[in-house]
């Protein structure tokens, strides 16, 4: 399964670049990814427009400490779960409120609950 597909990503570079602009921006996740054997889940805002292989979003490797920060979609892409399963795109995902409440949600309950 392809992780992020063409359209996600120039949605993702377009949040990067409106980022670097404006340091207020706060863009709604474009994309959720999990492990389907594991409880790692990675809510993906933007791409940096200049290296689109570093990602920002909340990410929750399962551990009661979710955080907002970057992440290489190349790492996601080679970590494999418990039973070996590789990292899956969640294709009925669709944000209902901006990465940073997602990010105090997931704070409070000690992982992201979507």
């Amino acid at each position: 399964m392809q992780l992020i597909t063409e359209e996600d990503m120039r949605t993702l570079l377009e949040n990067g670049r409106r980022a670097a602009a404006n340091p207020n921006y706060d863009p709604y996740p474009v994309l959720k990814l999990f492990t389907p054997d594991a409880d790692a889940t990675w809510l993906i805002s933007q791409a940096d427009p200049d290296e689109p292989d570093i990602l920002f979003g909340l990410c929750d490797l399962g551990v009661g400490f979710p955080e907002l920060g970057t992440v290489k979609l190349s790492e996601i892409a080679a970590i494999r779960g418990p039973v070996g399963l590789p990292v899956e795109r969640d294709t009925v995902f669709r944000a209902e409120r901006p990465i940073s409440e997602y990010a105090d949600l997931a704070n409070e309950a000690g992982s992201i609950t979507v």
